[in-house]
């Protein structure tokens, strides 16, 4: 016997409702209508009539529009927000054949996207390329009724769960891009069906830090003094989770060392470093170990070392774009190139090697690369994050799945690391490090200036923040 005979999702505007929503309609079995009880429409805007039930038949009794919801094949629910229909409220919070789903997001974060979205009279968002800028002016007094509107509906809704020995499903706004958290859900509300990867039409609207999206952000900080928990001046991240890429990690078989690599650069020194450390049979990248495979090598290898290499951000990205993008030969991506190229207008050449492709046209084209990764990494693009440029943040949260690295090394030092580390597995003549080939075929140096350092820094915020990146000049 099910379970639960319906469900309801307790939101607010501007907490991701409309993507939670969009991912539950994508389980097989599974039905969400919109806002079923919204006073000013039924279900969704410029609709007069949802399974039946008229607006006014609706308004007359609300229970109306419930009973149809629970007849309908499979299990339905709706959102409902704090201000929607109260009669309907009592109804369901008691009711314990409901399911309750609860969404949070940071209230700062919902008011001000909601400011953004009165500003530009963008609520919802399906291409960067169609993305309103607006900023959003904050008002102390305004926030404050917000906040207490939802603070006191989030106490009554915990407190009549507890009264009635209820429990809810909670989701808060940054769980909405973890594809486990919503199979876990729909596991939950009492489905077989799991989604092999989230829906990807709607995006993230505003990805910048608040300083960003805030007008006037200093009397937004000062009116908000000593209010901490609303974590001010954190970089978003909607950069999709990474899992422990196993098949990718390259153990030594002459030595105990075992290197994580962050993918990003195409002719990797760590890893020839490892191969003229094993000699002729030795480490090889693209061995593709299992994770199983790697814990029989780390049982057969008692103080064994694991090592990553950070690289600078725009150094990364540069060779990227050559190897993956500009390039038209082995290891390019075609497909993404040829959209990059007709969606995004980014000026790729059909050969890179042909004389009208410039300095400045390869600047021009890299600098719109450039914006496209901050796009892309922020969920508003429909081309997947690939491991060649997600964050190296995002890649090292990965690997904390299976192992962490002993040691993280910069790419400016890794001589000098290798060498220590060696010592540290009693290897006293480590093989030297090759140089780094330049790319082709143009090297950063030929093109740098100050905006495509800011451009980098944008993409990749959390990059630069975590890892104390400086501009790649000082490097």
């Amino acid at each position: 016997m099910a379970q639960f005979d319906y469900f309801v999702v307790f939101a607010e505007m501007r907490t991701g409702s409309n993507f939670l929503e969009t991912n539950l309609n994508a389980f097989d079995g599974l039905a969400c209508h919109g806002e079923a009880f919204n006073p000013f429409f039924i279900g969704y805007p410029n609709t007069d009539a949802l399974l039946g039930v008229s607006q006014g038949a609706r308004d007359a009794d609300p229970k109306t529009l419930l009973r149809e919801i629970k007849k309908a094949p499979g299990l339905n629910g709706f959102r409902y927000f704090h201000d929607h229909d109260p009669r309907i409220f009592d109804k369901v919070v008691d009711d314990p054949k409901c399911a309750k789903i609860v969404l949070t997001r940071n209230p700062v974060d919902s008011y001000v996207s909601w400011k953004i979205a009165q500003a530009t009279g963008q609520w919802k968002l399906t291409d960067s390329k169609a993305r309103k800028d607006g900023k959003a002016t904050f008002d102390a007094d305004e926030f404050a009724n917000h906040l207490t509107a939802l603070q006191e509906f989030q106490v009554s809704l915990l407190n009549r769960l507890q009264a009635s020995g209820q429990t809810a499903f909670y989701v808060a706004y940054e769980d909405l891009q973890n594809l486990d958290a919503m199979n876990g859900l729909a596991k939950w509300l009492g489905v077989d069906s799991v989604l092999e990867a989230l829906d990807k039409s709607l995006k993230v609207q505003n990805p910048s830090a608040l300083s960003d999206k805030v007008g006037n952000f200093g009397q937004m900080t000062e009116a908000l003094s000593g209010l901490d928990r609303f974590n001010l001046t954190r970089t978003p991240n909607f950069e999709p989770r990474r899992g422990a890429a196993a098949p990718t990690y390259i153990a030594s078989q002459a030595q105990p060392l075992l290197y994580l690599p962050i993918r990003g650069w195409p002719d990797d020194q760590a890893v020839r470093w490892l191969q003229a450390l094993d000699g002729a049979g030795g480490a090889k990248p693209g061995s593709k170990l299992s994770q199983n495979d790697l814990r029989d090598w780390m049982r057969a290898h008692p103080g064994h070392r694991s090592f990553t290499v950070l690289r600078h951000p725009l150094a990364r990205a540069h060779s990227v774009f050559c190897h993956r993008i500009l390039n038209t030969g082995k290891g390019s991506y075609g497909g993404i190139r040829a959209t990059l190229s007709k969606r995004y207008k980014i000026g790729l050449p059909d050969d890179p090697t042909d004389p009208s492709y410039d300095k400045g046209a390869h600047r021009d084209a890299f600098a719109a690369f450039l914006r496209f990764l901050k796009a892309n990494l922020n969920g508003q693009t429909g081309i997947r994050v690939d491991p060649d440029w997600a964050s190296q943040a995002k890649t090292i949260e990965g690997f904390a799945e299976f192992v962490l690295p002993d040691r993280l090394m910069r790419v400016e030092t890794m001589a000098h690391e290798l060498a220590e580390l060696s010592a540290t597995v009693g290897l006293a003549d480590p093989p030297q490090l090759d140089a780094a080939p330049d790319d082709r075929p143009y090297r950063l140096i030929d093109i740098y200036d100050p905006e495509i350092e800011g451009l980098a820094r944008a993409a990749y915020a959390r990059d630069y923040l975590m890892f104390g990146f400086m501009d790649w000049m000082a490097t």
